[in-house]
């Protein structure tokens, strides 16, 4: 089964509790959720179940670890965004972004010192190469591949 990166707003609550404490007894994340967010049991097991059923987490033997760290659910979540909302194209995304925010220099700097450390090899030589045609991206054939 294909993992679900979209979760519901307690989905990541619960979530970003176990990255933090994760391995952790099933019963303790019960305890925690309490405090945390005075969820009774059955509103835990539930959302877990949930987080579970995405393949997100597991509870194996009173359990709970979960099956992506942080970061690899984040880029998993802002890669498939890209994908759903801009047909996989960053530059038309960030064009999005920045037209209803403003950017400030020092964030331009940030942004311009990760492309200036792209390494282009580090990239899977199957996926296609993107470019602009008019207002929408184009997947333009890989290089390597000889198309």
């Amino acid at each position: 089964m294909k993992p679900d990166f979209k979760l519901t707003n307690a989905e990541m609550r619960l979530a970003e509790l176990l990255w933090s404490y994760a391995p952790i007894a099933s019963m303790q994340v019960i305890r925690l959720a309490e405090q945390e967010f005075g969820w009774k049991k059955s509103t835990t097991f539930s959302i877990l179940r949930f987080l579970i059923d995405k393949g997100i987490a597991q509870n194996l033997q009173a359990t709970v670890s979960m099956l992506y760290t942080r970061e690899q659910f984040i880029a998993e979540q802002s890669s498939r965004f890209v994908d759903d909302t801009f047909d996989g194209s960053l530059p038309l995304f960030v064009a999005a972004f920045t037209r209803s925010r403003k950017l400030s220099q020092q964030q331009i700097d940030e942004l311009q010192q990760l492309i200036d450390s792209y390494d282009a090899s580090d990239q899977p030589a199957s996926q296609p190469t993107t470019k602009q045609a008019g207002s929408r991206a184009v997947a333009q054939p890989s290089e390597s591949t000889g198309d």
